[in-house]
């Protein structure tokens, strides 16, 4: 496996292709303590300047958590994929009802009675740097290389690590 470290806009850009392609996050909060509080998040969009959103119940422990610290840790996971990324940052609740009319559809319904709905807000997460494994294939070649690497102990590229730095 190759290892990269990616800076500005150049992160942003694979950061934004990660989560777009995998969308649902275990959103930690509560860092620095045990146990984490985590639960998962849908993305609704990461925007041009590569900030995460969310939408959340105001009443919800991760709101409530993020009013106390704003630190957050997002774990994005697709292992058919073969990809994996972990970012931290800052995050802060937005309730301004334009955004909220923006990032809402119909899907939402679920879990909100409109992008009206009074207990609806959004949560705008400035990731600050992040760490990434991204196979660049699917399982069946990745197990090929690997087995093809035992049998010879050549190194075989595998995919691609690295860490983004975000700021």
């Amino acid at each position: 496996m190759s290892t990269e470290h990616i800076t500005k806009d150049e992160a942003k850009k694979k950061l934004k292709a990660m989560v777009t392609d995998i969308r649902v996050a275990m959103f930690a909060t509560q860092l620095g303590e045990q146990p984490l509080s985590v639960v998962p998040m849908h993305t609704k969009e990461v925007d041009k300047e590569g900030n995460i959103w969310f939408l959340s119940r105001n009443d919800s422990d991760h709101n409530n958590d993020l009013l106390k610290k704003p630190e957050i840790q997002l774990l994005y996971s697709d292992p058919n994929a073969m990809k994996f990324l972990s970012v931290y940052g800052l995050a802060e609740i937005i309730t301004d009802q334009a955004v909220l009319d923006e990032l809402y559809n119909k899907k939402d319904n679920a879990w909100f009675d409109g992008a009206e709905d009074p207990n609806l807000t959004a949560i705008k997460f400035y990731p600050k740097e992040a760490a990434y494994w991204d196979n660049n294939n699917n399982k069946l070649v990745t197990f090929l290389k690997l087995q093809a690497a035992a049998v010879t102990g050549d190194d075989k590229d595998i995919g691609t690590s690295g860490k983004m730095d975000l700021r």
